[in-house]
């Protein structure tokens, strides 16, 4: 059955997360994530994809701790964490970066970066993590977390907050959302460094090809099942298949 697949990691290494039988619904009881059992090794870069609406968000707010799954477990580390907050798994290493970020008003940049960190950063470290994620640290580690910054700035901010917290186990929600070309091009050799350095757990929910490029696995959750997961080269030729299948022939699209 789809809803008991299980995807393994390729890599000895300890178990980093584990999910049993994970089920989520809404309160109309309708299934939103209906039986998911996924486990990913330590220090990979797993990047989790899918059509829209098929439960991806949902499951990465599951492991964060922004919900709480109806039945089933969530193994970090060989404990199980499904009954805990978001704070109580931010204390055992999880972050987690907001598709949509919260906006902290009285709060500086600076502020917002060493508090992720747990101490003060140099300026070296605060223009290194603002440098990642394409933006000057001198133009911005002073300003207020508030309106005059726009949405794929809080957005950038935010990302380079989870970067400075070294958690064991790092989620990001779609992190191309709102962000220039020149900047998701920094972020994606971000990953890339983080992964080569092992910083680190990275889950990436994206439809992004060139994520899904940097991949160690990639994991296909469509009606909050496991459709498909496996190392990135078995994985990624099925996906740019049937992408290519998906389109219009003789590029009449919208005739």
């Amino acid at each position: 059955k789809e809803s008991s697949i299980t995807f393994v990691a390729e890599r000895e290494g300890m178990c980093m997360l584990k999910l049993e039988h994970l089920v989520w619904n809404l309160s109309s009881g309708e299934g939103i994530i209906n039986g998911i059992d996924l486990t990913i090794k330590e220090g990979r870069l797993v990047v989790v994809t899918g059509p829209n609406g098929g439960g991806k968000t949902t499951l990465a707010k599951l492991i964060a701790g922004l919900e709480s799954p109806a039945s089933g477990k969530i193994l970090f580390e060989g404990k199980d964490i499904a009954s805990m907050n978001i704070t109580d798994r931010a204390r055992l290493g999880i972050a987690y970066a907001f598709q949509q970020p919260v906006r902290f008003k009285g709060l500086t940049v600076r502020d917002i970066l060493e508090l992720a960190a747990g101490q003060k950063l140099s300026e070296d470290r605060l223009c290194d993590l603002m440098g990642k994620v394409g933006l000057c640290a001198n133009e911005y580690i002073d300003r207020e977390l508030n309106a005059s910054l726009s949405g794929g700035e809080i957005k950038r901010i935010e990302i380079a907050s989870v970067l400075a917290r070294n958690a064991k186990l790092s989620i990001f929600d779609e992190p191309e959302a709102g962000i220039d070309l020149w900047s998701f091009s920094r972020l994606v050799e971000a990953f890339q460094d983080l992964r080569s350095q092992g910083h680190g757990t990275l889950l990436i929910i994206s439809h992004q090809e060139r994520i899904l490029s940097i991949a160690d696995e990639i994991v296909v959750v469509a009606n909050g099942r496991v459709r498909a997961a496996g190392p990135k080269h078995e994985i990624l030729p099925t996906l740019l298949a049937d992408e290519r299948s998906a389109r219009c022939p003789l590029g009449k699209e919208g005739v």
